[in-house]
């Protein structure tokens, strides 16, 4: 196990403990000795975590006090370097952009070996070329409609190129390689419809929410469709 994992574990053991733990109990859970795990108590609290205790007392985490976020493992930060890099292909540039900036600020707050990690990494996402990809100019918008739940009106091209006025309650987007689906109620046909971005004409913001809430639409929506959602 590399020491990195190890500070994460030693930091979920004193998270979960209920009452102090000894440091040998902590050393014979993490199979390191006594003298090493002192030293990794000593590097979480230069790091800010909330421990107090002392040899002989015992050890334990400070209530209230939240893991720091940016210690990953190995494997959480290939999920989210690969994520990111994936988001930097297939989404809007403004959602591109902030991908790439997320990865270099946990970058930069990484210890030198995780952040040797990243930079070598093996996992590729190689470029998405599809040639007769549409634009999608309102990609950000539809995305900022559904997180401040604003009701919409998409000026729509379908399929067979027929032009509709649609007032809309965004609440998803679906990412697919060649295109990029909204999820929304349809005041027109008074049903949930899906939109694909790259046929949306213009977009006009109401600046109003929806009568429903965003989690309520989607509950209706999972068990309109069957379709199930991996969340979290």
């Amino acid at each position: 196990m590399s020491r990195p994992a190890r500070l994460l574990q030693l930091l979920d053991l004193l998270r979960r403990a209920r009452q102090p733990r000894s440091g040998p109990q902590l050393a014979q859970t993490l199979q390191i000795s006594l003298r090493t795990l002192y030293r990794d108590i000593a590097t979480l609290r230069e790091q800010g975590a909330a421990i107090v205790g002392d040899p002989g007392v015992g050890y334990e985490m400070r209530p209230g006090f939240l893991l720091p976020p940016l210690m990953f493992t190995a494997d959480e930060l290939e999920a989210l370097l690969l994520g990111a890099r994936w988001a930097r292909q297939q989404a809007d540039p403004q959602l591109a952009s902030a991908a790439g900036t997320a990865m270099d600020r946990i970058r930069s707050a990484l210890p030198l070996e995780l952040r040797i990690e990243v930079d070598t990494t093996g996992l590729l996402v190689p470029p998405v070329a599809v040639p007769d990809q549409q634009p999608e100019p309102w990609q950000s918008a539809l995305r900022q409609a559904i997180r401040a739940q604003h009701r919409v009106v998409l000026h729509y091209q379908d399929q067979h190129g027929v032009l509709t006025q649609r007032p809309v309650w965004p609440f998803a987007m679906a990412y697919f390689e060649r295109c990029r689906v909204v999820s929304a109620w349809c005041e027109l046909r008074q049903d949930f419809r899906h939109f694909r971005a790259d046929r949306v004409l213009t977009l006009h913001d109401s600046g109003e929410r929806y009568p429903q809430s965003r989690q309520q639409l989607i509950g209706r929506w999972l068990k309109h469709t069957g379709y199930q959602v991996q969340m979290g």
